[in-house]
């Protein structure tokens, strides 16, 4: 018998697996049959696990670099414009744009915002705080904080069809297949 697409949009399926094993392999298979849009959820770590999920573009290296050129660049003109235009004195003999002068403020400042750009993206990028998700409607999925290996398939996938991940996820032998509602 055929299960008919649900008649509300649903956010996806939802495979649980008993071992982690299970979940890496039907993540790899899932990847090199196509599926992009998919995401797998473990109550620890699991070695492999990202990789099978396939690539994905990290935006938070280059965020932070961005952020300690725009630090390290505002700390040198703050103070090249403080010792240049706005108050020139000359001290010591040394120029008015003591460069040298200005490395140690300059340092700390490509430090500081590179760390605060670095929390900032990493709860950004992580969509956190995220009080609701739709993988939350599923009822068995309260084990993936104790002991479930969920592994789930968005509908926005372009490969994504109801009968056809349905007969994919029910081919990698789970414990059970659901329908996560959006």
């Amino acid at each position: 018998m055929t299960e008919a697409a649900p008649s509300s949009p649903a956010y996806g399926l939802m495979a649980e697996f008993d071992t982690p094993a299970q979940l890496v392999a039907a993540a790899q298979k899932a990847y090199a049959d196509g599926y992009r849009k998919m995401d797998a959820y473990s109550p620890f770590p699991v070695e492999g696990l990202d990789d099978a999920l396939g690539p994905s573009r990290r935006w938070l290296p280059l965020f932070v670099l961005l952020g300690g050129i725009a630090g390290g660049t505002g700390a040198f003109f703050m103070q090249w414009f403080a010792n240049v235009v706005q108050f020139p004195l000359i001290i010591g003999g040394r120029p008015y744009n003591s460069w040298p002068a200005f490395i140690p403020i300059t340092f700390e400042l490509t430090i500081l915002v590179a760390a605060g750009t670095a929390v900032v993206g990493m709860i950004a990028l992580n969509g956190l705080p995220m009080p609701y998700h739709p993988v939350f409607h599923v009822p068995r999925f309260e084990l993936a904080s104790r002991q479930g290996f969920f592994f789930c398939i968005e509908s926005k996938d372009p490969q994504f069809d109801w009968a056809k991940t349905r007969g994919f996820l029910d081919s990698l032998k789970p414990v059970g297949i659901y329908e996560v509602p959006a």
